[in-house]
């Protein structure tokens, strides 16, 4: 009795295992599906680009411009020059496995979401050549493993926040072609940023010079 005890509490537990072992990649599979579903439908697409992203199927690893790791985790969304137009949504800051987020020139309007700052896995940001609007988030100066960071070419104003100067991963930072305004940061990464990719800020100042000048200069 006690032997068909044991083996039925073994096999209770094995079977317990192996179905948590299935069932948690796919919660977080459906909750990454959920985030992106949510972004489909913020979306003008009227070349269809997203045609695949069914909410129905339990994976978005399989839907066009979807890329994810061996986890079934989201690591790449990849929309650059396809034709949408809408805002982005703070449910993309579920994607916490997120390395590229690739949405340049389309016309995406509306501001950058402060929930971007919680994609600690990120390192390509391109919003460039849109039609987005507000500040840049302080939220993004979480972004540890942030390398590319372009977002010329569309309406954002306010100052670069200093935040960004802490991430040190930092290559590329392109702000050209809006309204942001203060001065150009010289600290951390900033330091080895060419000074043409601030170029086109009207009521942008010059460099930063340490214990002289207000960053927030001209941001009234």
């Amino acid at each position: 009795m006690s032997a068909t005890r044991f083996w039925t509490s073994s096999t209770f537990f094995f079977l317990l295992s192996l179905t948590l072992t299935f069932l948690f990649p796919l919660a977080f599979s459906n909750s990454e599906g959920d985030a992106l579903y949510t972004l489909r439908r913020s979306f003008s697409d009227p070349d269809n680009v997203l045609q695949s992203w069914d909410p129905t199927l339990v994976n978005p690893c399989t839907w066009f411009h979807i890329t994810c790791n061996q986890d079934n985790r989201v690591t790449r969304v990849d929309l650059g020059n396809s034709n949408l137009s809408g805002h982005l949504v703070p449910e993309l800051g579920r994607l916490e496995h997120l390395q590229y987020l690739e949405l340049y020139k389309n016309n995406i309007h509306g501001t950058i979401p402060n929930e971007l700052g919680n994609l600690k896995s990120l390192i390509s940001l391109d919003l460039y050549n849109n039609n987005i609007t507000g500040r840049i988030p302080v939220s993004l100066g979480k972004l540890k493993s942030l390398v590319f960071l372009r977002l010329n070419d569309n309406r954002l104003n306010g100052p670069i926040p200093r935040e960004l100067t802490g991430v040190t991963s930092l290559k590329v930072v392109d702000v050209s072609n809006n309204d942001l305004c203060g001065t150009i940061p010289t600290s951390g990464p900033f330091e080895h940023i060419p000074l043409n990719n601030f170029e086109n800020n009207p009521r942008m100042e010059g460099p930063e010079l340490l214990g002289l000048a207000s960053y927030d200069t001209n941001c009234t």
